[in-house]
């Protein structure tokens, strides 16, 4: 569970980065939570956009998201969701609160 000033920080960082991919007509299936697994175990923080015509509520595919990922769900802002993972990758430059 994260903390406001941790939500806070995730919020600052994913404001300058660009979604990885969107949620369209086909809602969240499996093909979409793999993709999204590989992006965040190398990134840690990615933004997902939910297209408008996929019908869907973006705070609740949000949550079924990060579920399905075992991420945190950060943030919704308008049909833009952010999720936050620590990586289990050494490699990968963790964010550091």
């Amino acid at each position: 569970m994260l903390t406001s000033k941790e939500r806070s920080a995730l919020r600052s960082i994913a404001a300058n980065i660009e979604p990885v991919t969107q949620v369209g007509k086909l809602g969240v299936n499996d093909s979409l939570i793999e993709s999204l697994d590989k992006a965040i175990e190398k990134r840690e923080i990615i933004k997902v956009t939910v297209l408008e015509n996929s019908m869907l509520n973006p705070k609740e595919t949000g949550f079924e998201i990060a579920e399905k990922l075992g991420a945190e769900y950060v943030c919704a802002t308008g049909r833009k969701l952010v999720f936050y993972r620590r990586s289990k990758n050494p490699k990968v430059e963790h964010i550091i609160f």
